[in-house]
């Protein structure tokens, strides 16, 4: 018996900062809303703030596009951090041990390719 699928949380990137791509090689995307600090603006991935739905856990899935990563570990800012400012780090890493509070840690993929219009989800399967 399937189980549905709930979106817990979805939202768009509106602008791609010139250096996000520089976090590519520690395997690292940041996510921000409009109201991202111009220092940080460029590394970001600029989003729609969208509210979250339920609490994001570990085994939900983060899907950016077409690309899906099981979140192994959230950190305890990241609810609050993402839900009010669209901010948080996602680490594409497997870490299964939230050492940042705003970073969200999900099973190692092929590092997504994020572009104006991207969708990124986090669904409860």
């Amino acid at each position: 018996m399937m189980t549905k699928e709930r979106t817990v949380y979805s939202t768009k990137v509106v602008e791609v900062g010139a250096e996000s791509e520089d976090f590519k090689s520690i395997k690292m995307a940041i996510l921000f809303g409009d109201e991202a600090p111009d220092a940080l603006r460029p590394s970001c991935f600029i989003v729609k703030v969208e509210p979250i739905k339920e609490q994001i856990v570990s085994g939900m899935i983060l899907k950016i596009d077409d690309s899906e990563y099981t979140i192994t570990a959230v950190g305890n800012e990241v609810q609050t951090n993402l839900g009010r400012l669209g901010h948080t780090a996602i680490s594409f890493t497997g870490a299964t041990d939230a050492k940042l509070a705003g970073s969200l840690y999900t099973s190692e993929g092929d590092y997504p390719d994020f572009k104006v219009g991207s969708t990124i989800q986090i669904i409860a399967r």
